[in-house]
């Protein structure tokens, strides 16, 4: 049949089976950059720190000077997470990690909507900038942010295959860079969305807006911790 998938692409149009594997090797790439924008929204994350110490400093530059230890320290706990699933991948089936990562992330989402309110990182607006990246590490890592990444960075553990167009699993040495790669992008991603949001509030907005109309991020990070939960359990028979 015209049209139809089969294993060199799909059947008399070569072009379509090029675009839907180009697509396919392209969507983690747009979804981790996707993530990393919502992180950055999220106050918890970090913006909300970096206006608070600009606003007590009186200095935008310290609003500034703020993103990159917040960025530092949230790349490391993205990568701590980066790295178990590479060092797993050499050990376990991957259906055993989206099993254990996705009961994981949904425990993880009940336990931060019960109690994730009494175990606030607290760090002081006198800290330095050693300090800001230790809190904003401690952060990514309460909220799961990290483990958030798990269903796109398997993905990216596979390659487009030279016979048949199938997945190939990568060296231990190729994961490792592809995931370092992808922590990169989504810290990028998460940096420019923090950014904007923080020079936005100090410069034009201010904070009374969190009083006002902000909607409630920590009920929205639980729902999108058990989606993603979902998600793995889901893709575990395949």
């Amino acid at each position: 049949m015209a049209g139809a998938p089969t294993g060199e692409g799909w059947a008399g149009d070569p072009e379509t089976g090029r675009a839907a594997r180009a697509m396919s090797d392209r969507w983690p790439w747009l979804a981790l950059v996707g993530l990393g924008a919502f992180h950055g929204v999220n106050p918890a994350m970090g913006w909300l720190f970096a206006v608070a110490l600009g606003l007590h400093r009186r200095s935008r530059t310290v609003v500034l000077a703020s993103l990159a230890p917040i960025a530092l320290g949230h790349a490391g706990a993205v990568a701590l997470v980066a790295l178990a699933v590479v060092a797993l991948g050499t050990m376990v089936d991957q259906r055993v990690i989206r099993v254990g990562s996705g009961l994981l992330l949904i425990g993880w989402a009940v336990y931060h909507r019960l109690y994730g309110s009494r175990h606030r990182v607290r760090v002081g607006l006198r800290t330095g900038m050693a300090g800001l990246a230790f809190w904003s590490f401690l952060m990514a890592s309460a909220h799961g942010a990290g483990l958030m990444l798990v269903p796109l960075l398997l993905p990216l553990d596979r390659v487009g295959s030279h016979a048949g167009h199938l997945a190939a699993p990568l060296t231990a040495r190729g994961s490792l860079v592809i995931s370092l790669a992808a922590v990169a992008v989504h810290t990028l991603a998460m940096l420019a969305v923090t950014g904007v949001i923080a020079v936005a509030v100090y410069e034009w907005i201010g904070l009374a807006f969190l009083r006002r109309g902000w909607i409630n991020l920590d009920l929205l990070w639980a729902v999108a911790l058990v989606v993603t939960g979902l998600v793995l359990l889901g893709t575990s028979s395949h």
